[in-house]
């Protein structure tokens, strides 16, 4: 189904200005471009990104986390933040993004919008059947980081299976189990590291719990 959208929001044809907000703060500053090919009641279908600075395409994964921005008359930029939720193949490869609420696109770029501070409990098993217990630094709907100590075994590139406990303002709690990877470790003092995880394989269902924990703790912080 075709969705009627204002001048406000983006039209397909638009095109849009991208980067990926991930674990590596090298990469999150690499600027991509793509155009709208089609909008739906619940995404945005884009044509694969292109590196604005070499023109090289670039891979996305489901759960990717993006801040994006439209240009509208008088060369006015408007800033939104999604996630990809998949692809399409047609004529050609298209991927799915969150279509963002049009309250929720501002003048004002605001990154990471999906992620934020939580000490979530989790359980981890890597690749080499390492298992830890620990907490989160933060929660997103495409990644989490993990804090670590010097008994806990990790390295960038390991693949991990997390459950996470979520809880929600309402008393319920759900479990979320994911696959991850560690795409970087950034190193404290005293043997402690910080495991910055992205999402690799997860149900739509579970991402959402994970969605949902997040606008409740942001609704909280803008109290």
């Amino acid at each position: 189904m075709k969705l009627a959208v204002s001048f406000l929001y983006p039209k397909i044809g638009d095109l849009l200005f991208i980067h990926i907000d991930s674990g590596d703060e090298k990469e999150s500053k690499i600027g991509y471009k793509s155009r709208i090919a089609d909008i739906d009641e619940e995404s945005i279908l884009i044509e694969v990104p292109i590196r604005e600075d070499n023109g090289q395409l670039k891979k996305m994964f489901a759960g990717d986390e993006l801040s994006l921005y439209f240009m509208t008359e008088g060369g006015v930029k408007n800033y939104f933040n999604s996630f990809v939720t998949g692809f399409k193949e047609d004529v050609i490869r298209m991927v799915r993004i969150r279509r963002p609420e049009p309250d929720s696109i501002s003048k004002i770029q605001r990154r990471s919008f999906l992620r934020v501070n939580a000490e979530l409990e989790v359980a981890v098993k890597t690749d080499k059947m390492f298992h830890f217990l620990t907490r989160t630094e933060d929660v997103g709907g495409g990644g989490i980081s993990l804090s670590c100590d010097e008994n806990h075994n990790v390295a960038e590139g390991d693949k991990l299976s997390c459950w996470v406990v979520v809880p929600y303002k309402n008393g319920s709690i759900e479990h979320v189990p994911f696959e991850g990877e560690i795409v970087r470790i950034k190193i404290l003092e005293k043997g402690r590291k910080i495991a910055m995880v992205r999402i690799t394989s997860v149900t739509d269902m579970e991402r959402q719990k994970l969605i949902r924990f997040c606008f409740e703790r942001q609704l909280d912080f803008r109290r």
